[in-house]
């Protein structure tokens, strides 16, 4: 039986979502979480921890920017291709700070061939604190086993 015709795109996205996480030592490192996956969009949260400010005691760019691109990448990899990033971009709006609970939204832009867009949203409360935009190329292979077994 064909996994796309056994399942529901909700629940190839959560299973392709688990099979990502399984092997995601670097989201799992930082203390990320899955709040929310569906097809086309993900939702992670990480706290931000004292080993993740700067020298100016705020959130450090490279964190923001990670927490950002795990959420593109369970975004994009939803749909059973195995995806990875052609380019990201991010613009800083305010400034994380220490304890936060970092929220990033990723949402599918549009999606055609081997190609993606996504966007992502980086929240702490009510505050937007950054912008992303990733480009994805899909690569050979799928999350999901084409046949059950």
């Amino acid at each position: 039986m064909n996994v796309k015709a056994a399942l529901s795109p909700e629940d190839i996205a959560r299973a392709c979502a688990d099979a990502m996480w399984a092997e995601d030592d670097a989201s799992k490192g930082l203390g990320m979480e899955i709040v929310e996956i569906g097809p086309g969009f993900a939702t992670l949260a990480m706290n931000v921890r004292p080993d993740m400010v700067n020298g100016q005691r705020i959130t450090h760019g490279g964190f923001i920017f990670t927490l950002a691109d795990s959420a593109f990448a369970f975004a994009c990899n939803s749909h059973n291709d195995r995806v990875v990033a052609a380019q990201g971009q991010i613009t800083f709006i305010k400034p994380g700070k220490l304890g936060d609970r970092l929220v990033a939204k990723a949402r599918e832009v549009t999606r055609g061939g081997r190609s993606g867009i996504y966007d992502v949203r980086v929240t702490a409360g009510d505050t937007v604190i950054a912008e992303f935009r990733g480009h994805s190329r899909a690569i050979p292979g799928n999350w999901l086993p084409a046949q059950d077994q």
